[in-house]
């Protein structure tokens, strides 16, 4: 089953796996543009998942307890609700995956630094181009995810 794993944020990484297997994935860049209303980045996000669940058979999307600012709080929920929207709308089940457990599944450590992420993702998925940490955590998450977790 194809795996959608998604790292929310305005740099928002995503990645489909399959079994285990890449298929696709990256960074979207959701940061607001000169002249948008605030909603835009929703819309594009929207348009994006529209794309990435062809064939997805779950979503999983990382839990973030602790925010940088309230900002960054507005944001997430923003990208949440999204996903949510979205895959109710195209009946995909979704959860979210605690940031530790992502962690600590890719490194063996539950606080693991963004290098650590890095190169541990490029290290499973060695002919993949990984972009950033938010391009390596999707990728753990969609892995985590189709071998941890249940959805339904």
């Amino acid at each position: 089953m194809r795996i959608l794993g998604i790292d929310p944020g305005t740099a928002c990484g995503w990645a489909v796996l399959d079994k285990g297997d890449h298929v696709a994935s990256g960074v979207w860049d959701l940061k607001p543009r000169r002249h948008e209303g605030g909603g835009m980045r929703y819309l594009r996000l929207d348009a994006y998942l529209r794309q990435a669940l062809e064939g997805v058979g779950a979503v999983y999307i990382e839990e973030v307890r602790r925010h940088a600012g309230t900002s960054a709080a507005h944001v997430y929920g923003g990208i949440l609700a999204t996903v949510q929207k979205r895959c109710e709308a195209q009946g995909i089940p979704y959860a979210s995956i605690p940031v530790g457990t992502i962690k600590k599944a890719a490194t063996g450590k539950g606080n693991a630094s963004k290098a650590l992420m890095i190169a541990a993702a490029r290290k499973e998925w060695p002919t993949v181009q990984i972009e950033d940490d938010n391009h390596a955590d999707a990728l753990w998450i969609a892995l985590v995810g189709g071998q941890q977790w249940h959805v339904g």
